[in-house]
């Protein structure tokens, strides 16, 4: 049986998928939005609502903040819809610009005051259900990073914090010097991005090459009743109808095993990958990135479809392309 999201036990009633605002707004430049913005917007959200969403996933940087500004629009167009919304949003990337040399990380003090005014002005909301650290900055202070959660918690623009990429280690450092729970980890896990399973698979054992997921990140978070959000779970559709040209075997076989138990199941071949996420106890929630209203509308039941342990596993060996020790 599918487990309850730990949202839910803290009194989030939050969706068992969540989408991921990504791809609305246009490009990552300093265009104005268009009536294509916007439309394409209401479209997605349309489609979200249809099939039960209730959780949008937003951060300052995407397109440059133009996603943030269509939901804006979509609240003024819609009164009454963002209270029937989770809204969660990140800060703490700063995209490059001309005469940088690399996209930085910063979670000072300041610049979480300032990115969060900017992402309710954007919003045109009083408040974010849940601000998410977006990456893990070598500079960050945990007490100056403490003193900002807190006006923002005080001040009522945020009811709840999390992070977004961060490992076990880096929430306890910032955990012991916050007040605030930390309640959600959001990080990269999907059917083609299997790092989180072999972390566990290789203890005592030389890890492989690729492995750079770190130890115990998933047991904590469960541990600590953080919920985990999987970024990137649909894995742009690879093994759900993108082409397979050029593709590794294990990918060419793990899509036609997913389109066959789709078959099987008389469902889609994105409710098979996602089932695969949340089949695992440790009750992950998806944020799909798709924008597309019928990519949305396939990912529909998913929450009610569970695999079978050996249908999982299958899964899993397939995509890892070599058996289990």
């Amino acid at each position: 049986m599918l487990k309850t999201l730990p949202l839910n036990v803290r009194g989030i009633p939050a969706s068992r998928i969540a989408l991921g605002c990504m791809g609305l707004g246009g490009g990552w430049d300093h265009e104005p939005l268009t009536a294509d913005n916007i439309r394409q917007g209401h479209e997605a959200v349309e489609a979200a609502l249809s099939i039960g969403i209730n959780f949008f996933d937003h951060a300052d940087i995407y397109t440059r903040g133009k996603a943030e500004k269509v939901f804006g629009q979509i609240f003024k167009d819609r009164p009454g819809l963002r209270e029937e919304m989770i809204i969660q949003s990140k800060c703490g990337i700063r995209l490059i610009e001309p005469g940088d040399t690399s996209n930085t990380f910063d979670i000072s003090g300041e610049h979480i005051l300032k990115s969060v005014d900017g992402t309710l002005s954007r919003l045109g909301t009083d408040y974010l259900d849940i601000l998410l650290l977006h990456r893990p900055d070598p500079l960050m202070d945990p007490e100056e990073i403490a003193e900002a959660l807190h006006q923002l918690k005080q001040s009522g623009k945020v009811r709840h914090f999390g992070v977004s990429n961060m490992s076990a280690a880096q929430i306890r450092l910032l955990q012991h010097y916050c007040d605030e729970p930390f309640i959600v980890n959001q990080l990269h896990m999907s059917l083609a991005k299997i790092s989180w399973l072999d972390a566990m698979v290789s203890v005592n054992r030389e890890p492989w090459k690729d492995i750079t997921f770190p130890e115990g990140t998933v047991e904590y978070c469960r541990m600590e009743n953080i919920q985990l959000q999987a970024w990137g779970p649909l894995a742009q559709g690879s093994f759900s109808g993108r082409s397979l040209e050029g593709q590794p075997e294990s990918v060419v076989n793990t899509a036609a095993m997913v389109s066959s138990l789709a078959e099987q199941k008389s469902t889609t071949p994105e409710a098979i990958v996602l089932s695969w996420l949340m089949t695992h106890p440790a009750a992950i929630q998806p944020v799909i990135g798709t924008v597309n209203p019928k990519r949305i509308a396939a990912c529909a039941g998913a929450d009610q479809l569970e695999l079978t342990r050996k249908e999982w596993y299958e899964l899993y060996i397939s995509s890892r392309g070599e058996k289990l020790p």
